[in-house]
């Protein structure tokens, strides 16, 4: 799951402890989202930075929350034809496990995955949301362990 980190980053997740994934307004990245089930681990990648990289990780809490800025005709995500008998933007609540000590940066995974087994190394995505199968996972987890 990414975001930036000047907008909220693993360090607000840390001081929060629990976070709704909100603002998704990307119908792939939402369908992705809602396959999620309470208790999958979730890598926090920063993006939009130099490296970015995976930083973190999450836990999922609750599935199937309806996105309160979808109504909010303040916020930066409000959609003018969601309606409160029909919302069309769900989200989920995170839970900080922790924070890795170092970054793995963008290229190491480049370097180290193919675009089937992650698919945040694929060129030109830009999706927020991506499932990692559980294999690249433990290898993941075996990189941020080296």
């Amino acid at each position: 799951m990414k975001s930036e980190p000047d907008v909220y980053g693993i360090d607000h997740l840390a001081r929060e402890q629990t976070t709704l994934w909100d603002g998704i307004r990307n119908y792939q990245a939402r369908n992705f989202m809602r396959s999620m089930q309470v208790g999958d681990q979730a890598f926090f990648y920063h993006s939009n930075i130099k490296p970015p990289g995976i930083v973190g990780l999450m836990e999922v809490l609750e599935t199937g929350l309806v996105d309160p800025s979808q109504f909010d005709p303040d916020s930066k995500y409000f959609d003018p034809s969601a309606t409160q008998d029909a919302p069309r933007w769900d989200c989920v609540r995170l839970g900080y496990r922790r924070s890795f000590p170092h970054l793995l940066s963008l290229d190491t995974l480049r370097d180290s995955f193919t675009t089937d087994e992650l698919m945040v190394v694929r060129r030109g995505n830009r999706l927020s949301i991506m499932p990692v199968p559980e294999a690249t996972a433990l290898r993941l987890l075996a990189l941020l362990a080296a």
